[in-house]
């Protein structure tokens, strides 16, 4: 079934401008969400999403009450929501697999919504700029194309993306919004940026880094965060990197040197140096058992130790 907008389904676009030709209320609808502040969340509720994962969860959750992410810039977030069950996933697509990962968005959010027959599945979208390589505008049309593909009729309602999320700053495109989050309970969606960004930042940032693909991070039915396990091997090439000056790290490492948040190089680093003291992935899961986390009483992710 195609993606519909105002209940009319989107024809196949070429271009994000044509998108938003066609439909300039979701012009608006982005001007709008751009410049709305940013909203502060309490981390004893809330569960970051790190690029190349997803977390789906339901309004009924005891230990998660916004999921967030932030830190995109050619990186597209996703949110998608059923309006009858308040099922709601969000998701950071960084274009690496695109294809075969809206699918995994749709059926996260569908399988918490069985009981529910009322409602629809609702769509918005926050990322990219105009990037000199049109990175962001290729993520745009993959995403769009990807979910028009679904069998299951989904409503596009906020598309934040490319174009629409560009600002120039001292003659620099960037993104005006870099991170979002969605109100589990209420099912909003705002710009947000986020400090608390665990648990397990470096594990997570270093399966990334080694090429892992889309992963579901969170168990809603036992409120646990599942990390791993992660497959990487020796790599003492990357090293390299740690002697090299930050422009070379942007320039290299990053899709959008000129665009990156401050502390994008000290992650690149923080993340090489975890896999220069963890150079084979098998230690770190003894048994080939994930990571996993449970929400404390005092709103802390602690890890969960097997007997």
């Amino acid at each position: 079934m195609p993606l519909f907008i105002q209940n009319r389904g989107l024809d196949r676009i070429s271009s994000t401008a044509e998108l938003f030709d066609n439909f300039p209320h979701l012009q608006e609808n982005a001007s709008t969400f751009r410049s709305r502040p940013l909203v502060g969340v309490d981390p004893k509720c809330f569960l970051y999403v790190q690029q190349r994962e997803f977390a789906a969860t339901t309004p009924e959750d005891n230990c998660v009450s916004v999921i967030g992410s932030d830190d995109a810039t050619t990186c597209h977030l996703v949110v998608l929501r059923h309006t009858g069950s308040g099922a709601v996933c969000l998701a950071h697509c960084d274009g690496s697999s695109t294809w075969s990962e809206v699918p995994l968005l749709v059926k996260a959010v569908t399988s918490l919504s069985n009981v529910s027959k009322e409602g629809r599945l609702e769509l918005h979208l926050a990322g990219g700029f105009n990037d000199e390589s049109k990175t962001s505008h290729k993520l745009s049309l993959n995403i769009l194309a990807a979910f028009q593909k679904q069998k299951e009729d989904i409503h596009l309602e906020t598309c934040c993306i490319t174009e629409m999320n560009d600002i120039v700053v001292g003659g620099t495109h960037r993104p005006v919004v870099y991170g979002i989050g969605v109100n589990v309970k209420t099912g909003d969606v705002f710009p947000s940026t986020f400090a608390h960004k665990g648990p397990a930042e470096e594990l997570r940032s270093a399966r990334t880094f080694t090429g892992g693909q889309m992963a579901d991070i969170y168990d809603s039915s036992r409120g646990l965060v599942k990390i791993g396990p992660c497959k990487w091997s020796p790599n003492l090439d990357i090293a390299f990197w740690l002697s090299q000056d930050d422009d070379t790290i942007l320039k290299y490492l990053s899709t959008s040197p000129l665009a990156e948040p401050p502390h994008f190089v000290q992650h690149m680093k923080t993340t090489i140096q975890f896999l220069l003291g963890h150079p084979s992935s098998d230690s770190l899961f003894p048994g080939g058992q994930p990571h996993l986390y449970h929400r404390t009483e005092r709103g802390d992710w602690e890890r969960v130790v097997s007997s």
